[in-house]
């Protein structure tokens, strides 16, 4: 089975673009005001627009209220993946829309708390835990030690998240084993920047793989 990836915090026709040319299986747009790569409900609409669809539209929560949520899934969104989200609301969203649940993770006791999301979600990302005091869940360019994730029975499809970036990519792949793949500050020139290049250059090496 082919590795896909996603190219996550998307703002821009021109950066979609890039990501669509590159061969994403998925893109993803943000819907948190403190987020560098936050889009617009109008925004987001049009971006939706431009893409095939093979393409799948993600979009980004933490914790979504019931307006936010509502808003985005009529711009064209198809799956929500949720930060800080407990499992029973988790569950909830999935009734509306297909749901990716981030865990994130700095031990492999965190690795557990995957299993709490069965049934409540339809693919875990693994994300690199950021600072309690960190203004963002993710999108900060750390990674955590890809090696926790070896011989740990998964409850369901998951995928890998967390510092990623062309030149490591192919090596994140080979030890964990992810099949898909998620990089947002690995392809940018600054927060909140993508870089058409660096989108390239990412599918490029997943490609390879």
């Amino acid at each position: 089975m082919p590795v896909t990836a996603k190219i996550c915090g998307l703002s821009t026709p021109e950066t979609l673009d890039a990501a669509i040319a590159g061969g994403a299986s998925h893109v993803g747009f943000v819907f948190f005001s403190a987020s560098p790569r936050n889009v617009g409900f109008d925004r987001a609409r049009s971006l939706v627009a431009r893409l095939p669809s093979h393409v799948v539209p993600v979009g980004v929560f933490v914790d979504p209220d019931e307006a936010l949520l509502s808003e985005a899934l009529a711009s064209g969104i198809r799956v929500a993946q949720l930060h800080k989200t407990r499992p029973e609301r988790a569950a909830a969203i999935r009734s509306r829309v297909s749901v990716w649940a981030a865990v994130a993770v700095k031990t492999r006791a965190d690795i557990a708390q995957a299993a709490a999301y069965e049934g409540a979600a339809d693919r875990i990302l693994y994300d690199a835990k950021t600072p309690d005091d960190a203004a963002l869940p993710g999108g900060m360019g750390l990674r955590f030690d890809w090696k926790l994730l070896e011989n740990i029975p998964q409850p369901l499809p998951w995928a890998l998240s967390g510092g990623l970036d062309p030149a490591n990519v192919r090596e994140a792949i080979r030890v964990t084993g992810a099949r898909l793949v998620d990089v947002s500050s690995g392809v940018e020139t600054a927060p909140g920047v993508k870089d058409v290049d660096k989108i390239g250059a990412f599918l490029q090496a997943v490609a390879q793989c």
